[in-house]
């Protein structure tokens, strides 16, 4: 199964045009998806991944 960081809680978009992406559960910003990094050093799967809460707004 492939991690979609898009559907993480712990994903998030930065500041940095060198580094656009991160992870608050690794604690790190990266120029690829997070989950892409966690896959090439580990070698399994991100075991951090949590998908987001539905925010349970109302839509007009």
């Amino acid at each position: 199964m492939r991690i979609n960081c898009f559907e993480c809680q712990h994903f998030f978009i930065t500041w940095d045009q060198r580094n656009p992406r991160g992870c608050k559960a690794f604690g790190f910003k990266t120029k690829e998806l997070p989950s892409a990094v966690v896959r090439r050093a580990s070698g399994m799967e991100c075991a951090k991944f949590t998908p987001k809460q539905a925010t349970g707004g109302t839509s007009k």
